[in-house]
């Protein structure tokens, strides 16, 4: 008797070992079939180690063909046997296998189709929406004003939807598409070269960028950045960028675009440039417009006479200034044509040009916002914020999430943590809350965890800095709690330092916080500070230039062709001591040789994403050896994230750091500390998360240092 097989077939859901008789059918020739068990009997009687084998593979006794196999496995598998028709067991078989459903056999393009199908049905869905912004009913005004002029100056209230329209309204714009051109180097030699095919938006905060790239992407109906080929938007933050070779819409940060400049400084990839938010005036701000407006009003060789299209957006900046410092840039480049053809370009054309500037105003919140003022002055916001926040939950109905403004991660991580315990002693009838907090320091997952919507029955709370200020739609919010302050970083010349100061915020900034409450339905703003402290607000932001150090700003201009930086065009100029302390101390870390000039030094410093001083102390380590190298981006990556050691508020608590964290100190100073910490953290392989908790340091923090 010939031995039963034991077959497993791979489509079924028995796992047990089946006795397979055998089928007499499966072999047509009878002669040959009783040959091969007349074979197999005599080999299974010789002593052998090995299995029976013909040609090197095993031969199976009459075992019947497995539908899950496919036509072509099962071809190699069936032994040569005299007399079979190969052809016929794989015609038969293959007719067999087709009968029977594959698993998990859906073609990837179809996924792939089907991927895209949902994306475009999205898109629909939003389009709806976007037909309600105020900013849709301009969309035919502003590509007019931008194919007759090269800069547009844009006006719209906080919600009008300027953000996320403007760079659909233009991608499609004939002037938007690659231009094949010819430039001539520096050598005289012509390069062909392509140009524009690319709209950049600038935004203050990485926050920001992030999720209008991720908005835009959703309404365009395309995958976001690096996860498709396909992706027509993209984003490019500090650490981080997520784009395609179809980009067409790319969000990134003010500093991002003068990275790009030290590459491209006639950014060639880009057909305009849309600078968002121009009102809070940060010093990449003032570089950035003063970089275009030479651009702009320049001769376009570098782009082989292509123009840049430059949009300046905000919503309660003063125009009119912007206006005057644009149509300087051409008024000056008409007198130096004129100068140059020795008088023969005529009044007239610069007049002409002078007028290459379009102002657009759109009015009309999307929601109203009620507002309330607090009836006396507060002393403690963090306790009224509290209160307001209870209040709000009890007595106004859902939905309704609510985004607190306050001052700084100390005052968010205080909140975060009285909410959470008086939330504990809550009528179970009431809707639950979620806390969630958002400050830069915070990673990128945890930020976005604020956009995502509260579960069912949840009042979500966003405790924020002024990170939420501008240009990000917290969905679902419906109040606002606003504390009226902010954290401004002013630079103390004398000691050579930045401080953080707790100051009193604009009223342009108390606009803008109270406009997030009327982003998708009508809201209510609850200001902490009466309306008379109101009144007494500065109107817009102080300019960051004023009060910040600029060496690193100079070093920027330096890297970039600037050579007299008092003739570039500020939108607010410095004080010349500033400008006089930064140039010395660049010119004490040799980024700057002694004719003025930057210095190859000053070259590779300008390309590190760090504050010069540290930049040059990374240069120098690397001079020393990998050791000290190694040693040295330790110290600099615990300067650069927030502070590593948990604040202690208590005595007793403060006595406890000290006593956790006695085996960290170092008595040569903070630095060796901050290094001590980093090499015991990267030690402990067991529980970081537990190692940190006892010496009192922040986990968030050491993980961005180990990145």
């Amino acid at each position: 008797m010939p031995e039963k097989v034991k077959t497993y077939f791979g489509d079924s859901d028995d796992e047990t070992v089946k006795q397979t008789p055998n089928p007499p059918a499966e072999l047509p020739n009878e002669e040959a079939a009783r040959k091969k068990r007349r074979n197999k009997k005599r080999k299974r009687d010789e002593p052998t180690d090995e299995p029976p084998s013909r040609d090197g593979k095993p031969v199976i006794q009459d075992e019947p063909i497995t539908s899950s196999l496919s036509m072509t496995e099962n071809s190699e598998s069936i032994p040569e046997i005299a007399g079979h028709d190969r052809n016929g067991v794989e015609k038969a078989q293959f007719e067999k296998s087709a009968l029977k459903p594959k698993h998990n056999s859906k073609p990837k393009s179809l996924d792939n189709k089907t991927n895209f199908t949902s994306l475009r049905e999205k898109a629909n869905t939003l389009y709806e929406q976007r037909k309600k912004l105020p900013i849709f009913g301009h969309a035919d005004e502003i590509r007019k004003n931008l194919r007759d002029q090269d800069v547009m100056l844009l006006v719209g209230e906080t919600g009008s939807g300027k953000s996320t329209q403007i760079p659909q309204f233009l991608v499609n714009e004939f002037w938007c598409r690659p231009t094949d051109t010819k430039v001539t180097q520096k050598d005289g030699k012509e390069k062909s070269i392509k140009v524009g095919g690319c709209i950049a938006i600038t935004q203050p905060r990485r926050v920001a960028a992030i999720s209008l790239a991720r908005r835009v992407a959703e309404e365009m109906g395309t995958p976001l950045g690096s996860s498709s080929p396909a992706s027509k938007v993209g984003y490019s933050v500090r650490f981080d960028t997520s784009t395609s070779p179809s980009t067409r819409v790319k969000f990134l940060t003010e500093g991002m675009l003068l990275q790009e400049m030290l590459h491209d400084p006639c950014l060639t990839k880009y057909s305009a440039v849309v600078v968002d938010e121009v009102h809070e005036r940060g010093v990449n701000v003032d570089l950035v417009t003063g970089f275009l407006r030479n651009l702009v009003s320049g001769d376009n060789q570098g782009r082989g006479g292509v123009p840049l299209k430059v949009v300046v957006m905000s919503a309660t900046a003063d125009m009119e200034s912007l206006q005057g410092f644009f149509q300087e840039g051409f008024k000056l480049q008409a007198e130096e044509q004129k100068r140059i053809q020795n008088g023969s370009a005529k009044v007239e054309q610069e007049e002409e040009r002078s007028k290459d500037i379009s102002v657009c105003h759109i009015k009309g919140r999307q929601f109203p916002v009620k507002t309330i003022y607090s009836p006396e002055p507060v002393h403690d916001f963090v306790d009224a914020a509290l209160k307001v926040i209870f209040q709000i939950h009890y007595k106004e109905p859902m939905p309704g999430d609510i985004l607190v403004f306050l001052t700084g991660q100390e005052t968010v991580e205080a909140l975060e943590h009285l909410v959470n315990e008086y939330a504990i002693g809550m009528d179970p009838a009431l809707p639950k809350v979620q806390v969630l907090p958002l400050f830069a320091a915070l990673p990128q997952a945890a930020q976005q965890r604020v956009f995502m919507p509260a579960p069912p029955r949840t009042r979500k709370i966003v405790l924020s800095t002024n990170i939420a200020e501008t240009s990000v739609t917290v969905s679902g919010v419906r109040y606002v709690v606003d504390c009226g302050k902010a954290k401004i970083k002013q630079f103390r010349s004398r000691l050579g330092l930045d401080s953080l100061l707790v100051k009193p915020i604009s009223k342009s900034a108390a606009i803008q916080r109270k406009g997030r409450a009327g982003r998708e339905a009508p809201g209510q703003c609850f200001r902490l500070y009466t309306e008379k402290d109101y009144l007494t607000l500065d109107e817009t932001n102080t300019p960051e230039i004023l009060r910040c150090d600029l060496s690193q700003a100079l070093l920027n201009m330096k890297a970039r062709g600037v050579d007299d930086i008092v003739r570039f065009p500020f939108l607010t100029r410095p004080p010349r001591e500033a400008l006089e302390k930064a140039l010395l101390q660049l010119l004490n870390i040799e980024a700057l040789e002694e004719t003025g000039s930057i210095s190859e030094i000053g070259r590779h410093i300008a390309k590190l994403p760090l504050t010069p001083t540290l930049g040059r102390v990374l240069l120098a380590a690397a001079e020393n050896g990998a050791d000290c190298l190694t040693d040295v981006i330790d110290i600099i990556s615990c300067l650069s994230v927030e502070n590593i050691f948990l604040n202690a508020n208590s005595e007793e608590k403060k006595e406890a750091a000290e006593t956790a964290r006695r085996d960290l100190y170092r008595r040569e100073g903070d630095h060796l500390t901050m290094l001590a910490t980093v090499r015991a953290y990267a030690a402990e392989n067991a529980d970081r998360k537990s190692w940190a908790e006892r010496h009192l340091v922040s986990h968030r923090a050491m993980q961005s240092v180990m990145v």
